[in-house]
């Protein structure tokens, strides 16, 4: 992504929205292992830091949770938006994670495994969302409404996996990102996917 100077907006207290978000990223608690100060990109250090808050505590979860070991592993190393020429000047956000492929992310041929290359995707593929909700003073979380993924090739144990995702729509319930996962060393595609989510309306 461009690192060229870009003006990002200041989120916005209160708002027209509903009170009552689905999860309100703010709300979160900052996780202790995410290093913000890693991260690259021209996201200012509060929208980093609420992304990883998301991915960390809503997405992976506790201990006890499905897959908390792989989303513990992933670390994210970029986040960024610019402004996109092909969308007439809408602001498009871009965040890029990576993980090391281990013995437990593996089928029993050896080879990651489908539901993992999925797993990852649904929570990283978010991550765009909730950066541009950050920077827009709108809320980017939302619950999987459905997902496209293409599995292009395999990927064994000590690979170095580099997921890139980038937001595509964001409208007042609907959301849309693309995903891809690379083999970061060899530059071969091993996934690729479309995610959407939607803001559950809250009955509270």
């Amino acid at each position: 992504m461009s690192s060229s100077r870009l003006h990002t907006p200041t989120p916005t207290v209160g708002s027209s929205k509903p009170a009552k978000a689905w999860v309100d990223p703010a709300a979160l608690p900052n996780d202790a292992g995410a290093d913000i100060a890693a991260i690259a990109g021209n996201v200012p250090t509060y929208g980093k830091q609420l992304a990883c808050n998301v991915f960390y505590s809503y997405g992976v979860g506790d201990r006890d949770q499905f897959g908390y070991a792989v989303g513990r592993a992933t670390r994210f190393v970029e986040m960024s938006v610019e402004h996109s020429r092909e969308r007439a000047g809408r602001m498009e956000a871009v965040t890029v994670a990576e993980v090391a492929v281990t013995k437990h992310m593996l089928n029993g041929a050896g080879m990651l495994h489908g539901a993992c290359v999925t797993y990852l995707i649904d929570n990283c593929a978010a991550t765009p969302l909730v950066v541009l909700g950050v920077l827009n003073g709108t809320n980017g979380v939302g619950v999987t409404q459905g997902m496209n993924v293409l599995f292009h090739a395999p990927a064994p144990v000590g690979s170095l996996l580099r997921i890139t995702s980038s937001s595509i729509s964001m409208g007042s319930r609907v959301m849309s990102a693309r995903c891809e996962i690379v083999d970061k060393p060899s530059g071969r595609v091993v996934a690729s996917a479309f995610l959407n989510k939607m803001q559950p309306v809250s009955k509270l």
